[in-house]
C-alpha cells in the first residue's frame, strides 16, 4: 500500500498467482491449486463467468476477509484440515462462499463433532413438538355473541359451545413456540394459535395434559395456574388462560386431562399483561384498565383506573405503578382471601367505589411516572400487612424504595432512599434478600446495589452500596422473535431469597443463550440448541422437589425453539459450578461473533428517546424492527461494520 494509506481489506487474485497483502504478508498459488475442485468460485472466476474487478498490474480484486483466505489456501494445496486451530463456523461460511464443497463437507463434521443432540451436561430434557395438535378447522370466535345472535347461530357445530369457522392466514410461523410459562410442577407452552400444558413426576417424567382448541387468532399472552395452597377450588384450581389483542379465553383442566372452557372475556383494549393472583385471573392495560374475574363469583369485571404502566403482585393484592406518579392496590374481591396489605382505613382515596376498592398507596415526590414496580414481603409479613417494601423506578430515571414497617404503619409506606442514576426510564426493578437490581432503557443497561438487612428489614446502616454496572445488549426486534415480545423477557429469574439470572440472546435468529448473575453480570453458563434450531422463547422456573425427605426444588431454563421443541437446562448444576470457578465477566469475543450472523445493514438507527417506549397508545406497531446498537464497553465493535 502506499505511504499514509490503510491495506485494502480484501486480497489479488492474478491469472496465475494470488498476491494477498495483509499487513504485508503476501500468499501466492497456482492456477491449478485453484481450479482442482470443480463449479467452485475460483474455476469460474478464471475461466470469466464471473465479472472482475482488476488493479493497473491486472491483479483480481475479491472483497472477502483475507483472514480466513489462509486456511482455505492450505486445504486446496494438501487436501488437509486442522480444525482445532480454526473457527469451524466462520470458515464454513467462507467455504460455501468458494464453493469448496469437499472441505464445507470435512467442516460440517468437525461441527458435528463438536455438536451432541444428547446435549452439554446441563442439558436436562426435551419435548418435541406435539403430535396430537389440534384440528385446523377448529377455531373459536372471539367475541361473545348477544342474544339475537346466539339465536342466529343455532344448528351450527360449536366447540364448547362456540360456533367456530375455518382458520384464516396467519403472519405468525405457526410451529414455533411463542411463549413460555410456569406454575409450580407445570408449564404451559403457547404456539401461534393454540397453547399445551405439561407436568412434571418424578417417576415418569414430563407428560402432556392438556391441549387447547386451535384458535383462529394469534396468541400474545398466557398465563397458568396450576396450584393454589389452601384454595377454595381444591383440586379445580388448574387453569390456563390465552390473550389476543382485546380477547381472552379461559380453560379449567379435569385431573383426567380434559380441558372445559370457563369462558371469553373481553378488556375492551388491547390485552398488555395477563396472569393470576392466586385463583383470579388479572387482565390489565396501558390505556388504564384492569380486568378480573373472581374464581369464586365466576363473575369478569372490568375496572377503569389511570394509565398503568407497571404492576407487582404480592400474597393475594395487586400493586399498580401508574401515569400520574402514583402507586395503587387493588384488593382481591375474593371472600375467601383475607389477605390486606395496610389499613385500608387509613387510605380512604379511592378511584372507584366499586366490587374492586382501588386505593392510592404512594404519590411519588416529583409525579413522575412509575414505570416498574417490586414489592417485597420481608419473612415477618402478616395477615395485617404492616411488613412491606417497594422498589419502583420512574420516567426520569430515577429508583426509590419505599417500606412499611410497624414503626411507619400509622402513616403508610415512607420513602426510604433514592437513586438518581440512570438517564433513561427504567423498565425492570427487583428488590430481593441481598439486592437491589433495576433495568434502564438505555440498551438493558443494569444497576445493582447490595441490601443491608437488620433482622429481615432493610436497613439504614450502612445502607444500600452500589455493586456493579453491566448491559445485557441484545439486537433484539422491539416485539420480539415473530412479533411477540412475551416470551423473551430478559429477567431477572429466580426466588427473591436466592441469587437472581438474566437470559441474554444477543441476536434474534440464534441457538445459544447466556445465562449472567444479575448480582455482578458474570456469565453462569451458555447453553446451545442440541438440535441447531433457532431459540424463540424463554423462561426461567423453579420446580418442587420431590416428596423424599431433605429434596429441594431445582431450577431449570426452558428454552421454545422454532421447530416446536422444548429444551430444558439445568440451572441448579449450573450454579453450583459456577461457584466453584472462577466466572469470566466478558463476553466480547462471544458477541463479535454472534453479530457476524446478523445483517446489520437491515437495521436503523434506534430512537435514542426511550421515553417513547413508554407511551402506550392503542395505535397498532408497524412491522418494522429495531435493533439495539451496541456503545459503552463494546463500542469498538462498531468498528467492524459498515453502515450505508
Amino acid at each position: 500500500p502506499s505511504a499514509g494509506k490503510k491495506p485494502c481489506r480484501g486480497f489479488f487474485l492474478g491469472l496465475l498467482l494470488i498476491y494477498f497483502y495483509v499487513r504485508h504478508r503476501r500468499f501466492s498459488t497456482s492456477k491449478q491449486t485453484l481450479t482442482w475442485v470443480p463449479d467452485s468460485f475460483f474455476s469460474s472466476l478464471l475461466s470469466g463467468r464471473i465479472s472482475t474487478l482488476k488493479d493497473e498490474t491486472g491483479a483480481i480484486f475479491i472483497d472477502r476477509d483475507p483472514s480466513l483466505f489462509a486456511p482455505i489456501l492450505n486445504f486446496l494445496r494438501t487436501k488437509e484440515l486442522h480444525p482445532r486451530s480454526i473457527d469451524v463456523h466462520l470458515l464454513m461460511h467462507e467455504a460455501e462462499f468458494y464453493g469448496i464443497t469437499p472441505l464445507v463437507r470435512k467442516l460440517q463434521l468437525c461441527d458435528e463433532l463438536d455438536r451432541s443432540s444428547c446435549g452439554t451436561v446441563l442439558f436436562n430434557g426435551y419435548l418435541p413438538p406435539p403430535g396430537d395438535q389440534p384440528p385446523h378447522a377448529l377455531c373459536v370466535w372471539l367475541s361473545l355473541p348477544c342474544q339475537e345472535e346466539k339465536s342466529a347461530q343455532r344448528g351450527r357445530p360449536t366447540v364448547h359451545g362456540w360456533p367456530f369457522r375455518p382458520c384464516s392466514g396467519l403472519g405468525a410461523d405457526p410451529g414455533m413456540v411463542r411463549i413460555i410459562c410456569g406454575h409450580h410442577n407445570w408449564i404451559a407452552l403457547a404456539y401461534a394459535q393454540f397453547v399445551v400444558c405439561y407436568r412434571v413426576k418424578e417417576s415418569s417424567g414430563w407428560q402432556l395434559v392438556f391441549t387447547s382448541p386451535r384458535l383462529d387468532w394469534v396468541i400474545d399472552r398466557v398465563a397458568l395456574n396450576a396450584k393454589v395452597m389452601g384454595g377454595s377450588l381444591g383440586d379445580n384450581d388448574k387453569m390456563v388462560a390465552v390473550a389476543s389483542g382485546t380477547e381472552i379465553i379461559l380453560w379449567s383442566i379435569c385431573a383426567d386431562g380434559n380441558g372445559n372452557e370457563i369462558g371469553v372475556f373481553s378488556l375492551n383494549v388491547p390485552v398488555e399483561a395477563l396472569f393470576f393472583v392466586g385463583n383470579q385471573l388479572i387482565a390489565t392495560s396501558h390505556t388504564g384498565k384492569v380486568g378480573v374475574w373472581n374464581a369464586v363469583t365466576k363473575h369478569w369485571q372490568n375496572q377503569d383506573v389511570v394509565p398503568i404502566n407497571s404492576y407487582d403482585t404480592a400474597g393475594s393484592f395487586l400493586i399498580l405503578g401508574c401515569n400520574n406518579g402514583s402507586i395503587y392496590y387493588i384488593v382481591s374481591p375474593c371472600p375467601s382471601v383475607v389477605y390486606v396489605p395496610v389499613d385500608v382505613q387509613k387510605f380512604p382515596l379511592r378511584m372507584k367505589d366499586n366490587d374492586l376498592l382501588v386505593t392510592e398507596l404512594y404519590r411519588d415526590p416529583s409525579e413522575d411516572a412509575i414505570t416498574a414496580l417490586s414489592v417485597y414481603l420481608t419473612p415477618k409479613t402478616s395477615d395485617s400487612g404492616n411488613w412491606i417494601e417497594i422498589a419502583y423506578g420512574t420516567s426520569s430515571g430515577t429508583v426509590r424504595v419505599i417500606v412499611q414497617h410497624p414503626e411507619t404503619v400509622g402513616s403508610g409506606p415512607q420513602l426510604f432512599q433514592t437513586f438518581s442514576v440512570h438517564r433513561s426510564p427504567v423498565t425492570k426493578i427487583m428488590l430481593s434478600e441481598k439486592h437491589l437490581i433495576s433495568v434502564c432503557a438505555d440498551n438493558n443497561h443494569v444497576r445493582t446495589w447490595t441490601v443491608t438487612r437488620f433482622r429481615g428489614m432493610i436497613s439504614t446502616q450502612p445502607g444500600s452500596t452500589p455493586l456493579t454496572s453491566f448491559k445485557i445488549l441484545s439486537l433484539e426486534d422491539i416485539d420480539g422473535h415473530g412479533g411477540c415480545s412475551a416470551g423473551t423477557e430478559i429477567g431477572p429469574y429466580g426466588e427473591r431469597d436466592d441469587q437472581q439470572v438474566f437470559i441474554q440472546r444477543v441476536v434474534p435468529d440464534t441457538d445459544k443463550l447466556y445465562v449472567r448473575l444479575s448480582s455482578n453480570g458474570k456469565r453462569v453458563c451458555e447453553v446451545r440448541s442440541v438440535d441447531g434450531t433457532s431459540i424463540t422463547a424463554f423462561m426461567v422456573h423453579e420446580c418442587e422437589g420431590s416428596s423424599r425427605i431433605g429434596s429441594r426444588p431445582r431450577r431449570y431454563l426452558f428454552s421454545g425453539h422454532g421447530n416446536g421443541s422444548i429444551q430444558m437446562w439445568d440451572l441448579t448444576t449450573a450454579m453450583e459450578i459456577a461457584g466453584k470457578v472462577d466466572i469470566k465477566g466478558g463476553l466480547s469475543e462471544e458477541l463479535l461473533e454472534l453479530l457476524d450472523q446478523c445483517d446489520l445493514a437491515l437495521t436503523r438507527t434506534p430512537d435514542m428517546s426511550p421515553a417513547a417506549s413508554l407511551t402506550h397508545t392503542s395505535t397498532p406497531r408497524t412491522s418494522t424492527c429495531r435493533y439495539i446498537l451496541l456503545t459503552h464497553e463494546h463500542h469498538y465493535i462498531l468498528d467492524r461494520f459498515m453502515f450505508s
